[in-house]
This record gives C-alpha cells, structure tokens and sequence, in this order.
C-alpha cells in the first residue's frame, strides 16, 4: 500500500507546479490506495496546466483521484524576469517567449517602465514577462 510520502515522491512535478501557479491545494491524502487531490485554480488555463502535468507523470493517473475547480478570486500568477548586463528587450522574449520578435508582448506587460521598443532597460530592472 503505498504511503502519502510514496505519492508526493511520484507526482513532485505537479505538487512544485501548484504553488507556482497559484492554485490553492485544499486536500492532499490518501484514501482507498489513492492520492486524493482538492483545490481551486485561478483559470481554466492554469487547471488544465496541472492536469497536463499529471498526464505526463502518469497518463491513466489510476492511483490518484484530483478535483480542481476554477476560483476566479485567485491571482493569475505572474512571471518576472531581472534584467542584467547585456539584455535586450529582444533577448528577453527570445529567450522567455521563444520569439524576440514578440518583444512587444513584454512592453505591453509593463505599461509602467516601458512606452515602446525604444525604451531603455536596466541592469536590475524587474520586468513583467507574460506567459506564453
């Protein structure tokens, strides 16, 4: 019979996931041989996400049991990037968005610090960068 520690060992990648993504874990034990799972998720994106990375612990996920339902008065988590010396708007999305040429999704995120491509960042500057 495997044990809550046996389970969290197993699906660690969804339970480091969780937190990241600000989905609020309600339950977390075992029952009937199983890891029972509860909580609430920010959007339907963000639960998918963890459904995804169940799938890929273990695609017919038989040994878990997860109920995630969708609580809009969660924060969407927010990814942010330190600049350092060297960096570019253009490497910045390159590097976090896949595409340098999606540069402008990075200054639209931080209507703040950046008015358009000609803006100038900083060594230490945090910047917004939005997902993918």
């Amino acid at each position: 019979m495997p044990t809550l520690d046996d389970f969290k060992k197993k699906y660690a990648s969804v339970l480091d996931l969780i937190p990241k993504n600000n989905v609020r874990l309600d339950h977390l034990h075992v029952a009937n041989d199983k890891l029972v799972m509860t909580g609430a998720a920010p959007s339907e994106k963000i639960r998918n996400k963890v459904w995804n990375q169940i799938k890929a612990v273990d695609p017919i996920f038989a040994d878990l049991q997860c109920e995630i339902a969708i609580d809009a008065s969660l924060p969407e988590p927010v990814r942010t990037y330190t600049v350092v010396a060297g960096d570019s708007l253009w490497k910045i999305a390159q590097h976090h968005l896949g595409n340098g040429a999606l540069y402008p999704k990075i200054i639209a995120a931080n209507p703040g610090k950046l008015k358009d491509e000609k803006s100038v960042i900083h060594p230490g500057d945090v910047l917004i960068v939005p997902e993918d």
